[in-house]
């Protein structure tokens, strides 16, 4: 029965030896075996309790603890890394057309992390959608508060360029805002249920706030007019800043260096004479 249970100790030995790292294993003298930072002795032995000397440097407690397959450390910035390369990726190809082992090997992951972080393709487009989405409609909350609060009062073409100015700012921002702005056009132009009910969650509080503050400017207009045409400026909007004008080919090249700031002036004059038309509706 001792050997027997010396033969299953030293199986659990071997095993503690390779989660620890430990190359060598030896039986120097009489019935004490040494293994690095661990002294054991089969005779008079506690089985339940094992004594460690020391631990190398590399041995940390982190080596010790027990982790599911893979499962990230704290604080690693694997998620906003795979949020990242995902927005890039989607913008690229839609959400048809992207894969999440697309998006894994482009992250530099196993494909499951990216399933660890999101149980699905369809969560983390979700999620694309509203890190970004949610920051861009909380701007233009802010920025309507600054411009109601102002003394001075403010113009239909103040609203507009504030409604605007947010979306400009994110696509110029670098290569992941300018991806997101393509991604809203694309979400924008799908009909189904899903997109929708995400278009009305991140966006339509801001929207539905400006919508109002057209009313006291042109009293005139009935709140059904002011938001179909309110409608009109998203559309045109995210059609222009996606670069799809191809103003230089429409003008034969009259118009070929247009800047960020010349294109969002020149838009924000022809939305607000389109708001200023005689209602229809």
């Amino acid at each position: 029965m001792k050997s027997l249970h010396l033969f299953v100790f030293l199986s659990n030995f071997m095993l503690f030896r390779q989660l620890l790292g430990i190359s060598s294993l030896e039986k120097p003298t009489g019935n004490r075996f040494h293994m690095t930072g661990v002294i054991v002795s089969s005779s008079n032995f506690n089985w339940t309790k094992i004594k460690m000397s020391k631990l190398s440097s590399h041995q940390s407690v982190d080596h010790m603890t027990a982790r599911s397959p893979g499962r990230p450390k704290r604080k690693s910035g694997l998620k906003e890394k795979i949020l990242d390369e995902a927005e890039l990726t989607f913008a690229e190809f839609g959400f048809a057309g992207t894969t999440t082992r697309e998006i894994a090997g482009r992250a530099g992951v196993n494909q499951n992390l990216v399933r660890y972080y999101f149980e699905s393709k369809q969560a983390l487009f979700d999620e694309v959608i509203r890190r970004r989405g949610q920051i861009l409609s909380g701007e233009r909350h802010v920025a309507l508060d600054r411009l109601i609060a102002s003394k001075d009062g403010y113009s239909l073409e103040d609203l507009i360029r504030t409604y605007l100015q947010p979306s400009w700012n994110m696509k110029h921002s670098g290569p992941g805002g300018a991806a997101f702005i393509r991604l809203q056009a694309r979400i924008h132009a799908e009909p189904d249920e899903h997109s929708l009910k995400l278009r009305r969650e991140i966006y339509d509080a801001a929207v539905k706030r400006y919508i109002e503050a057209v009313g006291p400017i042109l009293p005139e207009l009935s709140r059904e007019t002011i938001s179909v045409r309110w409608t009109f400026l998203v559309g045109t909007y995210l059609f222009m800043l996606n670069d799809l004008g191809r103003i230089e080919d429409i003008s034969d090249g009259l118009v070929s260096n247009i800047t960020e700031e010349e294109l969002l002036d020149s838009l924000v004059i022809f939305l607000s004479q389109g708001f200023k038309a005689p209602a229809t509706l």
